[in-house]
């Protein structure tokens, strides 16, 4: 079996430090916030290029109060895209604002800057580029349109952790970023984590403040906020695992090199890195029209894959009111339909690489001659 990600892999090449890290962590007791927290904050936005980052619960809840640091709430708008996971689009609905959503451009599966200045309205205050799959958007003309209409940019950057546009890392172009540290991300926490990066010291501020029941100091509540703030345990591991960020990055990189070299000139539709951009690969991800095929040929042979993402926002039955019919994103339609995330981990080695590689082109070849 050539499993899709591999935890224990990366947990057992630095087991006796992250097992080092939760025992301090128990014994100093400090589990939500405390000194491992902080280390971490300092690390990570230094590791952004940035002043600023707050260790939040979870990804979705770093989006959603990035938003309502920034003053996004009730009649407002915010433009997202349609093809991401549905937080995105979902930490907006928890503001009280409208989502609206404009296309990806096919190549990169990220924000169309073209569909995004026509979805502006007088309504609109924020925009949130997603970061797809360790690639940046594309944040010049992006930042652009931002600045011509006086908009906020937040960068959904859960995927791209270290990646980088122009040599400007993901969490820094923006005016604020929300990463994720879910356990499969390329900095991945014991379990749930996140963090709202910013070089605004206000926004700073206000995130402190709503992730810990909005109060500067205990029981004096200036904002209605919430509990949403990054337990120690979590600090301390992701803390340890800084260090090894940009060698494990630089393995995803190798990994995705093999994968191109493996694949070129059979015709198999792979990734595009663009070459003002670092990409992390968060996931490697292919496309056929014949995705079920596929996917169910490579099961059989014990090669694990996934779908990064099968239903674009609008077409979920839960945002149905959001009053979109099909055909109206062709791209995030299409990609939806034909998208296909291969192996993809630091550990993953040329051999099993090539056990996958050996798979696909042969589900390419048996495509071409149907």
């Amino acid at each position: 079996m050539i499993p899709f990600v591999d935890l224990k892999a990366q947990y057992h090449s630095i087991k006796e430090e992250v097992d080092a890290a939760v025992l301090k962590t128990l014994e100093s007791c400090a589990f939500t916030l405390g000194p491992e927290v902080a280390d971490f904050e300092k690390l990570f936005a230094a590791y952004c290029n940035n002043t600023h980052a707050m260790g939040v619960n979870n990804g979705t809840s770093a989006l959603h109060l990035a938003l309502l640091a920034a003053g996004v709430g009730p009649g407002d708008e915010v433009i997202t895209v349609p093809h991401t996971f549905v937080a995105s689009a979902a930490s907006i609905y928890y503001t009280g604002a409208k989502i609206v959503l404009c296309d990806i451009d096919p190549a990169t599966y990220t924000m169309d800057p073209a569909a995004l200045e026509a979805a502006i309205t007088p309504r609109t205050k924020a925009i949130i580029p997603v970061h797809l799959y360790g690639q940046m958007a594309d944040m010049d003309p992006i930042m652009k349109i931002a600045e011509k209409h006086g908009l906020v940019v937040l960068e959904d950057a859960a995927q791209a952790h270290g990646a980088e546009y122009n040599g400007r890392r993901a969490g820094s172009v923006g005016h604020l970023a929300g990463f994720s540290f879910y356990p499969g991300k390329n900095l991945g926490a014991a379990g749930e984590g996140g963090a709202v990066v910013t070089s605004s010291d206000e926004y700073a501020r206000r995130v402190k403040m709503l992730r810990d029941w909005g109060a500067e100091r205990k029981y004096e509540h200036v904002l209605k906020g919430y509990n949403m703030r990054l337990e120690g345990m979590q600090g301390a591991v992701l803390k340890v695992k800084m260090k090894y960020i940009e060698q494990w990055t630089e393995m995803r990189r190798a990994a995705a090199k093999r994968y191109d070299d493996m694949f070129a000139g059979t015709g198999v539709q792979t990734p595009k890195q663009m070459e003002n951009r670092r990409h992390v690969y968060h996931l490697y991800v292919i496309r056929t029209p014949e995705r079920a095929r596929w996917q169910e040929e490579l099961t059989k042979k014990g090669i694990q894959t996934g779908i990064h993402y099968p239903y674009p926002v609008h077409l979920l039955p839960a945002y149905e009111d959001l009053g979109y019919k099909e055909g109206q994103f062709p791209h995030s339609e299409k990609a939806g339909k034909e998208v296909l995330s291969l192996p993809m981990y630091p550990e993953l080695t040329g051999d099993m690489q090539a056990e996958v590689a050996e798979a696909v082109t042969a589900l390419q070849k048996s495509l071409v001659h149907s």
